[in-house]
């Protein structure tokens, strides 16, 4: 059995046990649409997310529709994201590009009686009911404690989306983390770069700062695109194999990165992990199935945990084959 399909009879299982309905799927409620809202939504990453949420949908007897925006722009997914609470729909999953920016969307929701749960990039100051997702600082420590080995002492550089929460806490754990264990293994701020979530600019920055910085002995990407970036610059310097890389996140093209030889690690979310159990979540709150108190809404408590962490796996040339596309 491939890894992917143990993790969700597993999930599916845990799911018959946690909710009321038996060992059976749900009765069809088609009067129930719930919606994934992304940024960048054409690219790979979110299809795994969706197709948790899909496969829970299926569990649930519920519909679900993905949407989003092709931009990295705050502006644009904040637009969707309202014009998806305007149709009034059972529950939203939505990833946020900036957390101050999603606060009234957000509230906005939540006061309309739409329940809104954070997935993969959290706006925890909203009043959003719950985030489902990696615990990004720990993934940071997770990469500093791959990479710091392999560099042994000197220069690290790192490629980023600076400005964006869930990436902003990666680089916060593996600084740290460098600086309290590794501290022959170096970085600071002229080491990283804001790669934008794109390859082609994390690929030019990187061939720019490794003319500027030729010590540097090793590179972390806080996003997939990054390290495909990342690599295609190291490889143009003549330093593949030299220079090791752990990068965030995969697909196809990472993965066979990692097969080459030209980049070393990177590290896995449970994406599928973050669409299955956010949907559940807002099925549950949508559907009353919340009976921690007689009356959570009257309380004033949140319904459901605040944070939901589904961890990393580092994926190395040994193990890649398992997060193969099957």
């Amino acid at each position: 059995m491939k890894r992917r399909d143990f993790l969700k009879a597993s999930a599916l299982a845990t799911a018959s046990a946690a909710f009321p309905l038996g060992l059976r799927k749900a009765a069809a409620q088609s009067d129930q649409t719930y919606f994934m809202v992304t940024f960048v939504s054409g690219i790979d990453y979110w299809k795994d997310c969706f197709r948790g949420m899909q496969d829970a949908a299926e569990f649930l007897g519920v519909n679900v529709e993905y949407t989003g925006t092709p931009e990295n722009d705050i502006t644009a997914e904040v637009r969707v994201f309202d014009e998806v609470a305007s149709q009034n729909p059972a529950g939203i999953l939505v990833t946020v590009i900036n957390p101050d920016a999603f606060i009234e969307p957000i509230n906005n929701a939540i006061g309309a009686g739409i329940p809104v749960v954070c997935f993969d990039a959290d706006s925890p100051m909203s009043q959003r009911y719950s985030f489902v997702g990696t615990g990004n600082y720990y993934a940071g420590v997770v990469a500093a404690r791959y990479l710091g080995p392999l560099v042994g002492e000197g220069k690290v550089g790192i490629s980023s989306v600076t400005a964006q929460l869930n990436h902003v806490q990666r680089r916060q754990g593996f600084i740290d983390t460098l600086a309290a264990e590794f501290p022959s293994v170096t970085t600071s701020d002229d080491l990283i770069i804001d790669d934008q979530n794109n390859s082609t600019t994390a690929a030019e920055k990187m061939s720019a700062l490794l003319i500027a910085e030729p010590d540097i002995k090793g590179i972390f990407a806080t996003d997939a695109l990054g390290a495909v970036g990342v690599g295609q610059a190291v490889r143009e310097a003549g330093l593949s194999g030299q220079v090791p890389i752990i990068g965030f996140d995969y697909d196809e093209g990472t993965l066979d990165l990692i097969d080459s030889g030209e980049l070393s690690a990177t590290l896995a979310q449970g994406t599928w992990q973050m669409g299955f159990w956010g949907m559940m979540m807002i099925y549950a709150v949508r559907n009353g199935l919340i009976k921690s108190v007689s009356d959570w809404q009257a309380a004033g408590i949140s319904p459901l945990p605040p944070n939901v962490d589904t961890g990393v796996v580092v994926i190395t040339a040994d193990n890649s084959q398992y997060w193969r596309a099957s």
